[in-house]
């Protein structure tokens, strides 16, 4: 009998329709969490991983030296490099190209690299619109990596400050 009351009074007074509107009130009037993303910068991790570059040092020398350390540790195959013997007997690349379609940014080859040449660095902010510009050379990479020099050598000093 109290189970046939409680029913009844539950479907007039529309009891789950109000639990319903007491959960949307209360998210309702509570802060907003949603980011407006041109404006707002969504944090980052210090391990992000980004846009590829490389390095140079500081005499304006290319740290590269064609050990294919990173050619041979990525998995994805996206980097291939040729080489050749210089004058002077040091090993240089004469092609150096990513295909960041390829790119899984695991981070290998900058582990791998015993000179720290090739790095990811925290640019997030890049978009390709035509074709082939999904390879990026040995003269883009490097361009990069001057355009971000700064922010790559703080980063270093962290790293090595934590460690």
């Amino acid at each position: 009998m109290w189970n046939q009351l409680k029913k009844w009074v539950k479907k007039l007074t529309l009891w789950e329709l109000l639990k319903g509107l007491r959960v949307t009130l209360k998210y309702g009037a509570s802060k907003d969490i949603t980011l407006q993303y041109p404006e707002e910068e969504t944090p980052r991790s210090n391990r992000f991983r980004g846009m590829l570059a490389l390095r140079r040092y500081p005499n304006g020398e290319e740290r590269c030296i064609a050990c294919k350390l990173c050619e041979a540790v990525c998995p994805a195959c996206a980097i291939t490099i040729e080489s050749e013997v210089r004058d002077d007997g040091t090993r240089r690349t004469t092609r150096y190209d990513i295909d960041v379609f390829k790119c899984i940014n695991c981070g290998l080859c900058e582990e791998a690299c015993p000179v720290d040449s090739i790095v990811l660095t925290d640019e997030m902010h890049y978009a390709l619109y035509n074709r082939g510009e999904n390879i990026f050379t040995k003269e883009k990479l490097l361009m990069i990596g001057d355009l971000y020099e700064s922010k790559i050598a703080e980063h270093r000093e962290i790293d090595r400050g934590t460690c």
